[in-house]
């Protein structure tokens, strides 16, 4: 089977659930990225030769067409050259970009929502409620139980839509945290649906009790300086780390000896939410502990009490409390810890995952042929 991912941008480091989607599944596969007219595919030059251009650019000027057409008709030219069987769209802004070529390739696609594309009030009404995607593509994915009712609410038929929550890549699973330091570690952007500050002011409330405390914070976004002006008025400053953008090699040491993963996810003024954030799934297979909020498709994946411990959104205290649940008990930590290993690989790993979306996709290919 031949497979063609398209993705809005190419290998970008808060995306690694579609790197395991290129790695992963089986078949060829073959994946283009970027948008409008500046579509490429990995590992070639150009999608068509110049003479191809030339020609298309020439109809474009004779027929008077639109100066989307050289970019549409070479990217179908090379979807045919490669005798693609099924197209896989990350991100349902971009299948709604990408109609026109959808249309026009007659293949059968499937849409992958992530996130902000099932639940931002802008990007929905800017799409028309993917109401032309829903009708014409074979199945569409949802990685949490909130997007699911919401693109439901939009008009999705039932019988299109799929769950399939995310994998950690395995090499967490290998991770043996020895909680040997007071620390917690959060890593995500810095944007309004993570809600860092609200992590940062319940950790203040655990300083206050630990003295020795440290929260490793890693990532980047708009509201790092924010976060880090917040820690100076709070005087945490010795008890506080912005580690900047880490590797997953990183990401994992820290893991091994923290004692806790938080987060304190919100749903932002603008619609914005989480799809199932996969570094809670990559902390939870590690054996750590998960401290974060009753949003989007964290409930799904992290059991209250059992596996971690979830407070409601914007509930500072809560999270303050939980946080201190485990820092005055290292045992309870380790028996969360150990509970949510063993819940995420019976259930949410990447070999399920990519089990799944592999038979999405050759059920696809197959009805199409029918």
């Amino acid at each position: 089977m031949n497979i063609a991912i398209f993705s809005p941008s190419q290998n970008p480091y808060s995306e690694t659930f579609i790197q395991a989607h290129k790695n992963y599944l089986k078949g060829s596969v073959f994946y283009y990225f970027g948008t409008k007219a500046r579509i490429r595919l990995e590992g070639a030059g150009s999608l068509v030769s110049k003479l191809q251009i030339l020609r298309y650019r020439f109809i474009r000027k004779f027929k008077n067409y639109s100066y989307s057409y050289v970019q549409e008709q070479s990217v179908l030219a090379s979807l045919k050259r490669h005798a693609i069987d099924v197209v896989l769209v990350e991100y349902g802004t971009h299948a709604h970009h990408l109609l026109p070529i959808l249309k026009q390739s007659g293949l059968p696609f499937v849409v992958h929502f992530h996130g902000y594309d099932a639940s931002v009030y802008e990007t929905l009404i800017n799409c028309n409620n993917y109401q032309e995607v829903f009708s014409i593509a074979s199945k569409i994915i949802a990685v949490s139980r909130k997007m699911e009712q919401m693109l439901l609410t939009l008009s999705c038929p039932k019988g299109k839509l799929v769950y399939n929550v995310y994998g950690p890549q395995p090499e967490f699973e290998l991770v043996k945290p020895n909680y040997a330091k007071k620390q917690f570690i959060g890593i995500g952007r810095f944007t309004d649906k993570k809600a860092p500050y609200y992590t940062i002011m319940a950790f203040k409330e655990v300083v206050a009790k630990h003295p020795d405390a440290q929260l490793l914070l890693a990532g980047d976004g708009v509201l790092l300086n924010m976060c880090q002006n917040l820690v100076k008025h709070y005087g945490i400053e010795k008890h506080v780390q912005f580690l900047g953008v880490i590797t997953p090699e990183t990401y994992r040491h820290i893991l091994s000896e923290s004692l806790a993963f938080v987060q304190h996810s919100i749903t932002a003024s603008n619609g914005d939410m989480e799809g199932t954030p996969l570094a809670v799934l990559e902390a939870s297979v590690a054996g750590l502990p998960v401290i974060a909020t009753n949003h989007a498709g964290i409930p799904d994946v992290i059991i209250h009490g059992q596996t971690g411990l979830l407070c409601d959104e914007h509930d500072v205290a809560g999270m303050a409390k939980h946080m201190l649940q485990v820092f005055d008990n290292v045992a309870y930590a380790r028996q969360l810890g150990a509970a949510g290993k063993i819940h995420i690989l019976n259930h949410f790993s990447m070999q399920l995952h990519i089990e799944t979306l592999q038979d999405i996709l050759e059920q696809v290919v197959k009805d199409y042929r029918l």
